[in-house]
């Protein structure tokens, strides 16, 4: 039997249906770490806070932009926060105001300080939110790559630095 360390840090990236928004943030952070040599140390996952999209594949448009940019999603499959998320996670990034007020409502007082939006780690945005691309267009998917990336890169050097 091989034996593999636990992560030293994990993190639940949250959207609502877990199909377009959260499974390309989980994507491009796994990229990303795995990149800085961090991939072994940090779990990432994602879930909805719905469940109408569970077991399902991310959207094929958020795959397709993915792809563009070096990211696989195809394996990747939605489901919806479960109660032991809050424990088992060390931070819930929230994709919008939207999600992180429902993890709010969903997670016990001891557990809230691990919620946050993914956009705080990208203050140089002006932005707070990652905007729902599901009903637009190809630049709404272009829109929240640029989003995640930006703030996945701040949240990959924040890790460093922590482990250094």
């Amino acid at each position: 039997m091989f034996f593999r360390p636990a992560p030293e840090f994990s993190i639940l990236m949250v959207c609502m249906g877990n199909i377009c928004r959260s499974p390309t943030a989980e994507g491009v952070l796994r990229h990303k770490l795995r990149q800085a040599g961090l991939h072994k140390r940090v779990l990432v996952d994602s879930a909805g806070t719905i469940a109408s999209h569970a077991g399902e594949a991310p959207d094929p448009r958020a795959q397709s932009h993915a792809l563009r940019r070096g990211y696989e999603l195809a394996d990747l499959r939605a489901r919806q926060v479960q109660p032991a998320d809050f424990m088992r996670f060390d931070w819930l990034l929230a994709m919008d105001h939207d999600n992180l007020a429902w993890l709010r409502q969903a997670c016990t007082p001891e557990h809230q300080g691990k919620l946050k939006r993914l956009l705080e780690f990208a203050p140089q945005l002006g932005r707070d939110d990652v905007p729902d691309p599901y009903y637009g267009g190809p630049a709404g998917f272009e829109a929240v790559l640029d989003l995640v990336e930006t703030a996945c890169d701040e949240l990959v050097r924040r890790l460093q630095a922590e482990f250094s």
